[in-house]
């Protein structure tokens, strides 16, 4: 452009000129490089708000899911709390004929049939995920017993029931009689062989993903140093993943507190509270699933409501405490 013609225009027609002499200005590529990367930062930062705003509203609706649960099932139950009062979970009865509620023989049942199903469960379900962890973490073997695993965790629970009462129940029945217990066969050591199997995939699976997660030169210096593989397994593995390991078994813990169906169906279903492990008797989903349709009174029916309540805080409480265990287990 000739310096003297421009002078010219803007002496003569200053602001049309300057538009034209700014307009035909050609700006550096490392300038408009910069534009664009500040236009892109700009829409990345909106985005990332977005989703995060996104996040903390779906955070705050399942809060306040469980909140709208709890309060649902507080003031559903609310005449029977002010008709039993704390004596609901001491009562040692259970008589709706005599409106008379009493739900400590279940909640006791509950917990049985839940920590024993987790005691057996336990050696099978970290045995599975060091098996598919460490030994055998690849290959046709590890995916078909990976398979298998995750199709337990996939068979409705009314299917356990039925194989349990085909199955499980003549033999636990031939046990009983072998050791000089009355022979039923229907109990909570039943139920409790049910719910280990179902449980089993819960904490296996997140046994194997823990393993997997072990940093390869925390073994091989093991290894490095003459230890054996069950050394390595022992001093190195278990350690690194105890907290995933807990977490599993916690997890498995919560499967089979709120299990109804299959422990229905070979628990006995009795209200009285159990002398031994091969007694029959009663959790609390099990008695809610048999005896919600047949309240006829509005007692009834909130007694029952109330048993959802305490089943709720049961689980609430074992998971919290479930959760300390593991960040304690997590900063040691």
């Amino acid at each position: 452009m000739d310096t003297s013609s421009v002078n010219n225009d803007l002496m003569t027609r200053p602001e049309e000129s300057l538009g034209r002499v700014i307009s035909s200005i050609k700006m550096p590529d490392f300038v408009s490089s910069s534009t664009k990367r500040i236009k892109r930062s700009y829409r990345q930062i909106r985005a990332e708000n977005v989703f995060r705003r996104t996040l903390i509203i779906v955070a705050l609706l399942t809060v306040v899911l469980v909140l709208g649960i709890m309060l649902t099932l507080v003031v559903q139950s609310t005449l029977s709390i002010k008709e039993s009062g704390f004596g609901y979970l001491t009562g040692k009865i259970w008589d709706p004929v005599r409106d008379i509620f009493g739900a400590y023989p279940f909640l006791l049942g509950t917990l049985l049939t839940s920590f024993t199903a987790l005691l057996i469960s336990i050696p099978f379900s970290f045995a599975v995920g060091i098996f598919l962890g460490e030994y055998y973490p690849k290959g046709w073997v590890s995916n078909l017993l990976k398979n298998t695993v995750e199709l337990i965790a996939a068979v409705p629970s009314v299917i356990y029931g039925f194989w349990g009462l085909a199955v499980l129940v003549p033999i636990v029945r031939t046990f009983e009689t072998a050791i000089g217990v009355n022979p039923v066969g229907l109990g909570i050591f039943t139920s409790s062989l049910i719910l280990a199997v179902m449980i089993v995939p819960y904490a296996a699976s997140l046994a194997r993903s823990m393993i997997h997660m072990v940093p390869s030169n925390l073994k091989e210096a093991a290894y490095a140093l003459g230890a054996t593989r069950w050394e390595v397994i022992r001093s190195v593995i278990l350690p690194y993943t105890k907290s995933g390991l807990f977490a599993g078994i916690l997890l498995s813990l919560g499967r089979a507190l709120g299990e109804t169906m299959a422990v229905t169906m070979v628990i006995g279903n009795t209200s009285l509270i159990p002398k031994n492990l091969f007694s029959p008797g009663n959790t609390m989903a099990s008695v809610i699933a048999n005896e919600f349709t047949e309240a006829d009174h509005p007692v009834y029916l909130s007694a029952l409501i109330e048993l959802g309540l305490v089943l709720f805080v049961v689980t609430i409480v074992i998971n919290m405490i479930g959760k300390r265990l593991v960040s304690r287990f997590t900063n040691e």
